[in-house]
């Protein structure tokens, strides 16, 4: 799995240890969620949350299929969570933090259902500067200059500056604040052809830049993005090093 490095690198900067509970917020389907009640081996229990439901799904059936019995999934909102006051040694989430449509409130809230001397631990992308993107938004951009990337698209980003994400914890309440901005393996497990088509079906906040492509420029963006995806191509993977950003704080 492509985001398995990212899970690793989260799940290490927690500081898991027996007996934890621990909140898992825009969970999707399920990282790190699954990952840290493997961790935990029964000695503690997680919940992971997600705003959409389908998601979930997903990864409470990846959780029985692994036979994890101390983990629960619930759909909850990240802004109002459905949990009292000092619930949580731990809060976690992985690539999340940046589509909080109210980034303060959110972190308030995750404030407020640690316990005291509760751990925060978040994963965001770092700067939009970095292989996975450039070779393909920004390839786009380039064949294509009157296009712009969206909103939706920076959005993923807002984190990439140094210390965003650490002031944001410490403007919500948060003491210890510590942030690195890291590098992992990011690699396709495929071809060029089908990391291209699956970037367009799956990367949501790029779709109005996607459909702005005019059709006669089509032909000449994806060949120019194979191309460019193609260099990184080893005969098994598409290899990219993904820019992070890790924060962790404490209530």
């Amino acid at each position: 799995m492509m985001g398995r490095p990212m899970t690793e690198a989260i799940v290490a900067a927690a500081d898991i240890r027996p007996g934890l509970r621990v909140l898992d917020v825009a969970s999707g389907t399920g990282e790190p969620a699954i990952s840290i009640a493997t961790a935990l081996n029964a000695t503690g229990r997680v919940i992971a949350t997600d705003i959409s439901s389908e998601p979930l799904t997903i990864g409470e059936q990846r959780a029985h299929e692994r036979g994890l019995t101390n983990i629960e999934f619930q759909h909850a909102d990240v802004h109002d969570l459905p949990f009292p006051d000092n619930s949580f040694d731990l809060v976690t989430s992985r690539l999340g933090a940046m589509f909080f449509a109210d980034i303060n409130q959110a972190l308030r809230e995750i404030h407020r259902v640690l316990t005291i001397g509760g751990r925060a631990t978040l994963l965001a992308w770092g700067p939009m500067d970095q292989g996975y993107f450039s070779t393909t938004v920004g390839t786009i951009v380039k064949i294509v200059p009157d296009l712009r990337v969206p909103d939706s698209g920076k959005k993923m980003f807002k984190f990439g500056e140094p210390e965003t994400l650490a002031k944001a914890l410490r403007t919500s309440g948060f003491g210890h604040v510590e942030e690195a901005q890291e590098e992992v393996p990011w690699n396709w497990p495929g071809t060029p052809d089908d990391l291209w088509s699956y970037f367009q079906d799956v990367t949501a906040p790029f779709k109005p830049l996607f459909q702005s492509v005019p059709e006669a420029s089509r032909k000449e963006v994806d060949q120019a993005v194979l191309s460019e995806l193609h260099k990184r191509y080893d005969g098994e993977f598409v290899r990219f090093n993904a820019k992070i950003v890790l924060a962790s704080a404490i209530k």
